[in-house]
């Protein structure tokens, strides 16, 4: 559990059995964004083959992709109950850009569109695979993923944002976990407060000339540590493949994919 008595989902600490038999019970459909843009086309096959498999299987899934290259998305058959929507999406000439206007986007769409369609809204990074099951575990009015980099270091060690002049400072001295941008969630009313108001601090900031040290995922560290998720997912949910694997993980359910970031980025 966190300090606030949320809990932190590990291998070992739910019963996937009760929580699927709950879920079904509430009918729900979950909703994932995820953004492939420029060269990032390339991960959507190993992102959507992975999650027909592993994320929540069995259960009402949609998936929304937004891409400015909709006509390279392969054709791919997916379970019966999960649905892809292609959205196309303009380019950024940055990949800061693209990262920090992805929150406005998802926004957007879900005051427009998503909030008739599913219940639970998920952002996820295109460039993970999944290797095990992902399931209503992850379900929670407001989720959050502890940074695999940060979550053994002090908290003033961790990567916030800490210059008074960005809407993303958070004071020396505080914090809770380092969270990771690249998969968070929760209820779609609560991922449109926290997408709006991240965005607002992007956009406060540009008016200022100032770029927070990491983007979209400062402000969404911001966003948390005043208005904290009610379930953390543990780095098993989010592992980078830049580092070795310590004994605390028993299962690796996702991790980004090993890439060239200056290709890939530019």
């Amino acid at each position: 559990m966190s300090p606030w008595m949320a809990p932190i989902m590990w291998e070992g600490t739910f019963n996937r059995d009760i929580l699927n038999a709950q879920y079904r019970q509430k009918n729900s459909v979950v909703g994932v964004a995820t953004f492939a843009v420029k060269k990032y086309v390339r991960f959507i096959e190993g992102f959507l083959g992975s999650a027909n498999k592993f994320f929540l299987s069995g259960h009402r899934v949609n998936f929304y992709l937004f891409t400015d290259h909709p006509e390279k998305v392969p054709s791919m058959k997916l379970a019966p109950e999960k649905h892809l929507f292609i959205i196309p999406v303009q380019n950024y000439s940055r990949w800061q850009d693209i990262s920090m206007n992805c929150m406005d986007i998802i926004s957007n769409h879900i005051r427009s569109h998503w909030r008739y369609e599913v219940d639970y809204l998920y952002s996820m990074d295109i460039d993970v695979q999944m290797f095990e099951h992902i399931g209503v575990e992850i379900i929670d009015t407001l989720v959050g993923t502890i940074s695999s980099w940060q979550y053994t270091k002090p908290r003033d060690s961790n990567s916030y944002e800490r210059r008074p002049e960005s809407r993303a400072a958070i004071p020396s001295g505080e914090g809770d976990f380092y969270y990771a941008a690249s998969f968070y969630g929760g209820s779609v009313s609560e991922v449109y407060k926290l997408t709006t108001a991240c965005f607002k601090g992007v956009t406060e900031d540009r008016a200022n000339g100032i770029e927070a040290k990491w983007h979209e995922e400062s402000h969404l560290n911001k966003y948390l540590l005043y208005h904290k998720p009610t379930r953390l997912l543990s780095p098993e949910y989010y592992w980078d493949e830049e580092l070795p694997i310590p004994p605390i993980i028993k299962v690796k359910r996702l991790s980004s994919v090993r890439k060239d970031l200056k290709e890939v980025r530019f």
